[in-house]
């Protein structure tokens, strides 16, 4: 191999590990996600098709619900929900993360669930939005706070960082929106199929 030969490879070979480092440390600190493209033709980040946690660990405060870890969730709402549990917890109020983010899957088994439980679709739709495409869980907007005193905390507080109430009869699901601290929390809807 020449020297000009050698050269060319070494210098490839320092590119090539430059970049590879690079992407390594940004993908530690956050700030870089590779996203496998599991469907072709379609783009890479199929934020629908991205599973959150299916459960996590206890409540702390309450047992009977989880406290998931928030993955899944989109960045900005990601941020806004660790503001809110932050604020929460200045006041000394526990937020559990009983449900945040599903897949599509994820929501068609909640609603599969829901139909079990409830004895129709019809019931089971004024918990569980049917098809999962409806759902703000499956885009990564929604999140379902536990036990229900802490619900009620950001039912009060959670406004002025973007978190507002949808559902009447759901005290615990929020849904995050960058305009709500300005404008508004919207009229609460009586249920997920707005009946």
């Amino acid at each position: 191999m020449s020297k000009t030969s050698r050269r060319v490879v070494f210098g490839v070979l320092l590119i090539v590990t430059l970049v590879v480092s690079t992407g390594g440390a940004l993908g530690y600190l956050g700030r870089l996600t590779l996203v496998f493209d599991r469907h072709a033709g379609k783009p890479l980040a199929i934020v629908e098709e991205v599973p959150g946690p299916p459960d996590g660990p206890n409540c702390s405060i309450d047992a009977r619900y989880f406290d998931e870890e928030p993955r899944g969730l989109r960045p900005e709402v990601l941020k806004a929900w660790l503001a809110l549990r932050a604020k929460a917890s200045e006041q000394g109020v526990k937020l559990c993360l009983n449900d945040g983010k599903r897949s599509r899957q994820q929501q068609q088994a909640e609603f599969d669930e829901a139909v079990q439980k409830f004895g129709t679709e019809e019931l089971a739709s004024k918990y569980v939005l049917n098809p999962p495409d409806r759902s703000m869980h499956v885009i990564g907007f929604a999140v379902d706070v536990q036990p229900i005193e802490s619900a009620k905390w950001v039912e009060k507080n959670g406004n002025s960082l973007g978190w507002c109430r949808r559902y009447e009869n759901e005290q615990w699901h929020f849904e995050y929106n960058a305009g709500y601290p300005t404008g508004g929390c919207p009229a609460l809807i009586p249920s997920a199929t707005g009946s």
